[in-house]
């Protein structure tokens, strides 16, 4: 009895249709890209565990794939891209004094637990953007997750941009400890009403901020809610991280994209290394953001060079997923033909297969079976989404039946004789 194995828990298999239209978008993507100036990196998907390690303000420990390697190192798969190409330009790009662009895509592997539901391997793309502090690289990052989103064919969606600093400002002027401010943005960031009323009535802050803190689940929307929170404080470092998001909103009206744009506040990431802005997009038919980022300031001197930077990660099984789900096809080209032949046609087949290959087109060629039937092969051309079945009868008499693709046009066409096929095959 043969013993069927299957895919670790969280881990699944990509194949057909959904393999191909994931393939596509991959490709459309990275054009987006390198319109923009970015560049490839592929970082290994194995790095030494210190990568990812706490005080990186990374994926916890728990979370981590690891393992040793024959001298006893620890290594870990990489849960985030963003610590593996701060390593890499740290080592690689070190001389540079201009901003780098880079771009990536491959898998990340985090061990949720199974209660969550979630992938263990997910496939992301992104871009990081170092040696740039400024709100025009803020703004050209955020406008091209809108262009990124746009040419997959999204067209309702949001990006939430929040503010850690904002939130930074406001610890330090109250003095919190670490453990209590740790349970706050967890807190805030689940927009926890509540809770957050519940821990601020334990500790001694001033009326304001008290407020302040309680309010900020709900300060997300529009320009509005910059205009609110700027009333409801004096810290100037508070207020500093309020006019940046205002000055990034003139930088995006720029860029036309505006609609797409909305704030939150109480946006508070697990991730410790971000300092600047951080953004979430959204969109309809699934739960979790498609693209998750922000700036990270200080994450370089981890690595031991100094660098602004900022960038972003989509992980594609849920934009295929929320493209499904709207009902937004992906112009996926299907021009693969399938190719049939009797052993005395060989020859013909083969040039005929390599003309067409030569010209751009996919072809598949298959002898026929002794068992097999004309309908078999067209059940098979059809469930394999073939454009067409071509039958090399003879040199002089080639059928070619157009199948119903219906992932692409539903055109049929009638049996269709072709003659002169040494010319075809000699040209």
């Amino acid at each position: 009895m043969k013993q069927l194995f299957h895919t670790p828990e969280g881990l699944r298999d990509v194949y057909g249709m959904e393999c191909e239209k994931k393939i596509f978008l991959q490709r459309s993507l990275q054009k987006v890209f390198h319109s923009y100036g970015y560049e490839n990196i592929e970082p290994p998907s194995l790095e030494y565990f210190d990568v990812f390690g706490k005080q990186i303000g990374t994926t916890s420990s728990r979370e981590l794939y690891k393992f040793f390697d024959r001298d006893g190192n620890t290594l870990a798969l990489r849960p985030d891209f963003t610590p593996s190409i701060a390593r890499a330009v740290s080592m690689y790009f070190h001389k540079e004094d201009m901003p780098i662009r880079l771009c990536y895509q491959g898998s990340t592997f985090v061990n949720h637990s199974s209660y969550r539901g979630r992938l263990r391997e997910s496939t992301q793309m992104g871009v990081e953007l170092i040696g740039d502090d400024s709100v025009d690289a803020d703004g050209e990052v955020i406008a091209l997750i809108v262009d990124l989103l746009k040419s997959a064919g999204l067209t309702r969606f949001q990006i939430s941009i929040g503010q850690v600093d904002f939130f930074r400002a406001l610890v330090r002027e109250s003095g919190m400890e670490e453990e209590t401010v740790d349970q706050l943005r967890q807190l805030i960031n689940n927009k926890n009403y509540f809770g957050v009323e519940e821990l601020l009535e334990s500790q001694n802050l001033p009326k304001h901020l008290v407020e302040l803190f309680a309010a900020l689940p709900t300060l997300f929307g529009g320009l509005d809610v910059l205009e609110k929170a700027k009333k409801m404080t004096e810290n100037p470092d508070a207020l500093a991280a309020v006019s940046r998001l205002e000055e990034l909103y003139q930088v995006l009206q720029l860029y036309g994209c505006e609609q797409y744009i909305s704030f939150d506040l109480g946006m508070l990431s697990k991730f410790g290394y971000y300092t600047g802005i951080i953004f979430h997009g959204y969109t309809y038919g699934t739960g979790e953001a498609l693209v998750k980022g922000g700036r990270y300031d200080h994450l370089l001197e981890q690595f031991g060079e100094s660098a602004p930077a900022i960038g972003f990660g989509l992980i594609m099984e849920r934009l295929v997923s929320a493209l499904e789900r709207q009902k937004i096809s992906v112009p996926v080209k299907r021009q693969k033909s399938l190719l049939l032949y009797q052993e005395d046609q060989r020859k013909l087949a083969v040039s005929m297969a390599q003309f067409l290959r030569n010209n751009m087109n996919k072809v598949q060629c298959m002898k026929i079976g002794e068992q097999e039937t004309m309908k078999d092969y067209l059940e098979y051309a059809e469930a394999h989404h073939f454009v067409d079945l071509i039958y090399v009868e003879s040199e002089d008499e080639i059928i070619t039946h157009p199948m119903n693709d219906k992932y692409g046009s539903e055109t049929h066409m009638p049996y269709v004789l072709w003659k002169g096929v040494q010319h075809y095959c000699n040209t």
